[in-house]
């Protein structure tokens, strides 16, 4: 399965195999606690099981049968919200300019869509992270919300944080 136009990129579900390339994306990502709530200090283990928890699906995104990319998708709230998908995503710093990120975006809408979703919701895009929120506005998420020194950011100190929101049943 491809995404975004890039018809060299396969986005496939993750698997155990997959453990230790996820960790190679994740570790420097939240070890650099700009862009994730989650604890800088979190072990292997942990993020790898909270990354494969349910309610989601984790994805790989393969390039020349490297793992670039992952996602996880499913599921935002319970109950009268669950028609509102949720997704997470984090590129290898190999991956920039691929198309590695755009690929997952559109398959996490199209997975959510074929799976009943109406709708995907970003619940906390830290605003410092300036290519996430562009990429995510070009791929049709508006920006909902704002909520004002939300992240502690480990540079800049106390940041906002965005909630951002597609329509999955209107036309991309």
């Amino acid at each position: 399965m491809t995404g975004g136009g890039t018809s060299d990129i396969l986005i496939r579900p993750a698997t155990p195999a997959d453990h230790p390339a996820i960790w190679a994306i994740l570790e420097p990502v939240y070890r650099a606690g700009e862009t994730y709530c989650i604890p800088p200090d979190i072990s292997r283990d942990e993020a790898l099981a909270d990354w494969f928890a349910a309610p989601f699906t984790a994805f790989a995104a393969e390039l020349d049968g490297r793992v670039l990319g992952i996602s996880h998708v499913g599921r935002n709230r319970p109950g009268p919200a669950s028609h509102v998908a949720n997704a997470s995503f984090a590129t290898h710093t190999d991956a920039r300019g691929k198309g590695i990120a755009r690929a997952l975006v559109t398959h996490a809408k199209d997975w959510a869509r074929d799976q009943g979703f109406r709708a995907m919701q970003f619940n906390f895009v830290v605003s410092t992270n300036a290519d996430a929120v562009h990429s995510w506005q070009k791929a049709g998420f508006d920006i909902v919300g704002r909520l004002p020194g939300a992240f502690l950011h480990p540079v800049q100190g106390y940041v906002d944080a965005l909630v951002m929101f597609h329509d999955l049943t209107k036309g991309e």
